[in-house]
């Protein structure tokens, strides 16, 4: 049984070199020695793809790509981070998610003890939404053209009959509900990066977020769209789904929790917390008679405990009330303010 606290097992080379890309002989130790005993062994490499079994429902894909710096932030880890990115997208679709893509782009000098660290972490949190690796590619790039290890991870998953989540079913009156505090990825990769300290310790925010979906569906609440909040943070997701939907939206500045230390950095570097990106968090849309019992389910689920009704939709455009009861309108971030955070 693979035990991610094992030793590393490759010691012929402390780090990866060109030729561990190259199609020979390292290659093949690579992938025999360190990738696939990582993830899973021969299940993870069945040919030139990988074969699945039938399931009921309609088929959903997603895709996305990994560059965050540091590899390695308080609260996970760049492999971690492929893993729940991707189960999260399929659930924002409705779909339970059944196996995991993963294409490795290493950067030649990377310790083989990072690359290991990084594989177990895939590992771990694949085991833990209980989605198998079952393919995947590794290539390796020349030094200085890599940023140490990309990943591109591709997820495929089931939408059971009945389940529609999709922004053209957003309709005026829905209840704005958001599942816990914002802001703590974005910043808590910053602080990593940038060598800042709190008083309180800032871990990543990052989870899974299929299980608080599947157990909304499971209870009956007819959820007509959810976003999870990654680069654009909040601000981003909602002004995103009003402009999908075509409908408004006004928001509660005063019902949106931010940490304290969230909130401290950002008024130290100039940044909006709204705008600052989440790895587990999500944004539900559901009928305003339902509201309560969802919100019970979301503050049920592990890290939930600040979930709020933060808006309705109706109106145009997405308006901020702030606690004094100015309204602003609020729009999508402009510029770049947290690069490779994701």
């Amino acid at each position: 049984m693979f035990d991610p606290a094992c030793p590393l097992p490759f010691t012929d080379y402390p780090a990866v070199l060109l030729a561990h890309g190259a199609g020979g002989r390292l290659m093949h130790q690579l992938l025999e020695q360190l990738v696939l005993p990582a993830l899973g062994g021969p299940a993870a490499a069945q040919h030139d793809a990988a074969v699945l079994a039938p399931a009921d429902g309609r088929p959903a894909l997603t895709t996305d790509s990994y560059v965050v710096r540091p590899l390695f932030f308080p609260g996970g880890d760049i492999g971690t981070l492929a893993v729940y990115g991707t189960v999260n997208d399929l659930a924002m679709a409705g779909a339970r998610p059944r196996a995991l893509s993963l294409a490795l782009i290493i950067e030649e000098g990377l310790p083989m003890d990072s690359l290991w660290r990084v594989l177990c972490s895939v590992r771990a949190a694949a085991d833990a939404v209980g989605v198998p690796v079952v393919t995947g590619d590794t290539k390796v790039v020349e030094r200085g053209r890599g940023d140490g290890l990309y990943i591109t991870s591709t997820g495929l998953g089931t939408v059971p009959p009945g389940v529609d989540l999709r922004p053209a079913r957003i309709a005026d009156g829905d209840a704005v509900l958001l599942s816990g505090d914002i802001g703590r990825h974005g910043i808590a990769v910053l602080a990593q990066r940038e060598g800042l300290a709190f008083e309180t310790a800032l871990l990543s925010d990052c989870a899974p977020l299929h299980q608080v979906i599947a157990a909304l569906l499971a209870a009956g609440i007819d959820l007509h769209c959810a976003r999870d909040l990654t680069r654009g943070g909040l601000a981003a997701a909602v002004v995103e789904l009003a402009m999908q939907s075509g409908r408004g939206v006004r928001l509660e500045e005063a019902a949106i929790a931010v940490s304290a230390p969230v909130a401290a950095a950002c008024e130290l570097l100039g940044f909006e917390p709204l705008h600052v990106a989440c790895e587990g968090r999500l944004v539900t849309y559901v009928p305003a008679a339902q509201a309560d019992a969802a919100l019970a389910i979301l503050r049920a689920a592990p890290g939930g405990e600040q979930a709020a009704c933060i808006g309705r939709v109706g109106g145009r455009g997405v308006v901020l009330r702030g606690p004094f009861g100015v309204e602003r309108p609020l729009d999508l971030p402009a510029g770049e303010l947290l690069p490779r955070i994701c």
